[in-house]
């Protein structure tokens, strides 16, 4: 049923729980995980005027992606690292389309009863809502 998992990260520990839930769902689909880390564009600048920090970003990202997969190493599902760059809602979108995502697993944090319009600007809030595939918060 869900064979190709995107997880988004952005390097917390509640990444990992999300992780682990969809090594779960893998092992029993023999599916696919996409490991996605998106680096947030400086506003108003091109790319090009600071390429070498971006560089650099995205290195230590593939070294972090890698760090997270390697527990998780000859197990059942196959796991690709991937690096976007843009608008991190945009982006975890537009992978989850263009690689055909049968269920993003991402992680959310609580909602204050008393303030619930503090979480309705969250990435999670918005992938949710706008993902044209299943989407799995985990708190």
């Amino acid at each position: 049923m869900f064979k190709n998992i995107l997880v988004p990260t952005d390097f917390s520990d509640n990444d990992r729980n999300a992780l682990n839930i969809a090594v779960k769902i893998c092992s029993v689909e023999n599916g696919k995980i996409h490991l996605l880390h998106v680096i947030e564009v400086i506003a108003n600048t091109t790319f090009d005027e600071f390429k070498d920090f971006y560089t650099k970003l995205e290195k230590r990202s593939f070294k972090d992606l890698n760090g997270m997969i390697a527990p998780f190493q000859g197990g059942q599902a196959d796991m690709v690292p991937a690096v976007g760059y843009g608008n991190r809602a945009q982006e975890i979108l537009r992978y989850a389309h263009e690689h055909q995502i049968d269920l993003i697993i991402m992680k959310s944090h609580r909602i204050d009863v008393e303030d619930r319009a503090q979480g309705w600007g969250t990435i999670s809030y918005k992938v949710g809502i706008l993902a044209q595939c299943p989407v799995m918060l985990v708190k």
